[in-house]
């Protein structure tokens, strides 16, 4: 039998973390009820109260738990890096070159669409947005790979949301500050970004199980738009 050692520890911590999230995942996107996406079940759960700090070295919780965020951090006032992602042809774009370029953008950020509170926070974004994208682009963004987002899209008859993927090297969760170093999966965010594609709002929900405050970035969204 092999000694204990710190190395054998944590790889036993990182497994029970996986399996968690393996967990709570299960049921989740292949079960949609229905046909309209107004039959989706929304559940009561919690939304987060502030922000964690993105970047290096900086710790949200997953379920009381430390996880350690790595990259360079974003914060508000920064300009979006400009790195790619994939989009559900696989084909890569720059963020700032989505359709919405040019317009206000709300980016929900998840860490996989297989969790049940990652559902519900991309239903919001597409259901609950009372006309908002109409006039300003919504985008999800998860590690999830291209074919798992356009099959979660079509099954939850979701059209308004432009899905990009950065299951490739998680390049925009490096560059943001968002990625979560052991687990190779991104925190949850959102984050409104102005037609210059300067940073104008940002939370990253302390715990990753809890919802990030969309009414808030949905209510700043519609500042912005007023004010173009």
């Amino acid at each position: 039998m092999l000694p204990d050692s710190p190395s054998i520890r944590h790889g036993a911590r990182f497994s029970r973390i996986l399996v968690t999230l393996f967990c709570l995942g299960l049921s989740a996107c292949g079960t949609l009820p229905g046909h309209d996406k107004s039959e989706f079940s929304y559940k009561d759960m919690p939304v987060a109260d502030g922000s964690a700090v993105a970047g290096e070295g900086n710790n949200i919780l997953f379920q009381g738990k430390p996880l350690m965020l790595t990259g360079m951090g974003v914060k508000v006032g920064d300009k979006l890096r400009d790195v790619k992602l994939a989009q559900p042809d696989l084909s890569m774009i720059p963020i700032n070159e989505t359709k919405g370029k040019g317009k206000v953008r709300i980016i929900s950020i998840v860490p996989s669409l297989d969790t049940k509170v990652c559902e519900q926070q991309t239903h919001y974004l597409s259901e609950k947005n009372m006309g908002l994208d109409r006039m300003v682009e919504l985008i999800t963004i998860s590690v999830d790979t291209p074919f798992a987002q356009k099959r979660f899209a079509e099954e939850a008859k979701i059209a308004n949301v432009t899905f990009l993927s950065d299951y490739r090297a998680a390049d925009f969760g490096k560059a943001h500050g968002l990625l979560l170093k052991d687990l190779h999966l991104l925190s949850r965010a959102l984050l409104v970004v102005d037609k210059d594609n300067k940073v104008r709002y940002l939370q990253i929900t302390p715990e990753l199980a809890q919802l990030p405050d969309l009414e808030e970035a949905f209510r700043f969204a519609r500042k912005l738009v007023t004010a173009s």
